[in-house]
């Protein structure tokens, strides 16, 4: 089945089969099962001579071990009270402010550890590395979300309105560095616009939500386009662009090719490290390390390798953590979907503004998160198709002039706000289709279906691709 010329195949199968051990450990908890089964599918294939995908199906049973074991060592090394009213101490390791106070991941210290999940009051303004004391009770996080919260290893939440600073700066100083560098970013982008348009802008660019008010974050969801201001490969592909013209300039190809990764993770750690930024930024590394060996980049194997790294980090990201869903069902309809359907619908042209390109990707990318947002949301809007098509179109030339923005704003105020004006022309033309589509959403729900649908309906997209892609040969030949 492989030979030794075939490595790049054999490692995006060895990926595959570990992931689908992982997912088989997630949905049915239990590693004997996974065993019983995989050892029976060996013994058959070798039966009938199969021998290299028999070997496979024993990653099937690594990565339900890897999965079993992580969990393992993860619930064995936290020490926390539960349902017990006492006095805490901890370390912020990440903070989310809203319009109902701030939200906060702690690493409990003292006596006790573990991180939780703590909701608090708007006062204090707390940040990362402050060492806080609270009182309250620490309580188990029970039903679908508690899964979700540990592939964030979360193991608890607590609510005190009561918290009280002990001291500042005990984080890594180098992600105190990267936040506080944030924040300046943020400042200039709030210094050159009005405060909504300066947050939408910051969160295309640099990440985040927690700036935006409660009206503009329902607009969003009722017009489909929260994930705008979740951070992707386009973000990636401009920092390395930058970084890559920068270090040219003064360092050697070897040197300029390590300082752009290492700006990459910076970047990535900066922004708070989403599923889909981490997904952009090992896929932006291995298409750097493949410009610099010589070689050709796949995109199926830089896409099963991302997920197989970050899998390893947390296997419960894998089917828990719906960013990390979205994230990759996306990149799936972009990368696979759309060329079947142009192929289908037979375009000629990218058409002006290359808008035939973007709306096609953009509805392959809805096709395939459209399971992942009915079954983690419950309902859908048919209008958001559109939404997305109209505003995805202008949203790279917007990023673009974000990221000029911040650069030039770090020395002239007036370069900032001359690129603030030009923004604001962009911005206030997204506005103003989010605010139309949030009022004519027309969502449609789907009740009742469950996995067995879902497998149909890819069955279905696969089929749908290689018809696409046998019926684009066959006219070609």
């Amino acid at each position: 089945m492989f030979r030794r010329e075939n490595i790049h195949d054999l490692a995006f199968w060895i990926c595959l089969f570990f992931l689908i051990g992982i997912a088989l450990f997630s949905f049915l908890n239990s590693l004997l099962i996974i065993i019983s089964i995989v050892f029976l599918l060996f013994f058959y294939l070798l039966t009938i001579s199969k021998k290299d995908l028999a070997l496979l199906f024993l990653f099937v049973i690594a990565g339900s071990l890897y999965a079993y074991l992580f969990n393992f060592y993860q619930l064995e090394n936290i020490n926390i009270p539960f349902e017990k009213n006492g006095d805490f101490e901890g370390i912020i390791l990440d903070t989310k402010s809203g319009y109902s106070g701030q939200q906060l991941k702690v690493s409990l210290t003292g006596n006790y550890k573990g991180n939780i999940n703590l909701k608090t009051g708007s006062y204090p303004e707390l940040s990362y590395g402050d060492r806080i004391k609270f009182i309250g009770v620490i309580k188990q996080i029970a039903g679908d979300y508690r899964n979700y919260y540990l592939s964030k290893n979360i193991f608890g939440e607590s609510d005190s309105k009561k918290v009280e600073i002990i001291s500042r700066n005990n984080g890594n100083f180098i992600k105190s560095g990267l936040l506080s560098f944030r924040n300046k970013l943020k400042n200039i982008f709030n210094s050159s616009l009005p405060r909504e348009k300066a947050a939408f802008l910051a969160g295309i660019t640099i990440g985040g939500k927690e700036d935006f008010s409660k009206e503009f974050k329902d607009k969003m969801s009722l017009s489909g386009t929260t994930h705008l201001v979740a951070l992707s490969g386009y973000n990636i592909s401009i920092v390395i662009l930058i970084s890559g013209l920068i270090f040219s300039l003064y360092f050697s190809i070897s040197v300029s090719f390590y300082l752009s990764i290492l700006l990459v993770i910076l970047f990535v750690i900066m922004t708070g490290g989403e599923a889909s930024v981490v997904r952009a930024a090992i896929m932006g590394v291995i298409m750097i390390l493949s410009v610099q060996s010589e070689r050709l980049f796949s995109a199926r194997n830089g896409i099963i390798i991302a997920a197989f790294i970050m899998a390893l980090f947390n296997p419960n990201v894998l089917v828990f953590d719906v960013g990390f869903q979205l994230s990759f069902a996306a990149l799936l309809g972009i990368v696979y979907l759309s060329p079947a359907l142009e192929k289908i619908f037979k375009f000629q042209s990218p058409g002006l503004f290359s808008w035939k390109e973007n709306a096609l990707m953009t509805l392959a990318a809805q096709i395939m998160a459209l399971p992942i947002l009915i079954a983690n949301f419950g309902v859908f809007s048919l209008t958001s198709i559109l939404a997305n098509i109209l505003i995805l179109e202008f949203i790279p030339l917007t990023m673009a002039i974000g990221f000029s923005l911040v650069l030039f704003g770090l020395f002239s105020d007036f370069l900032a706000k001359i690129l603030g004006l030009l923004a604001n022309i962009f911005i206030s033309y997204e506005f103003f289709t989010i605010d139309l589509f949030s009022r004519f959403s027309i969502p449609i729900k789907i009740l009742g279906t469950g996995i067995i649908f879902w497998l149909i309906y890819y069955t279905v997209i696969a089929l749908f691709i290689l018809f696409g892609n046998k019926k684009y040969n066959e006219e070609r030949i």
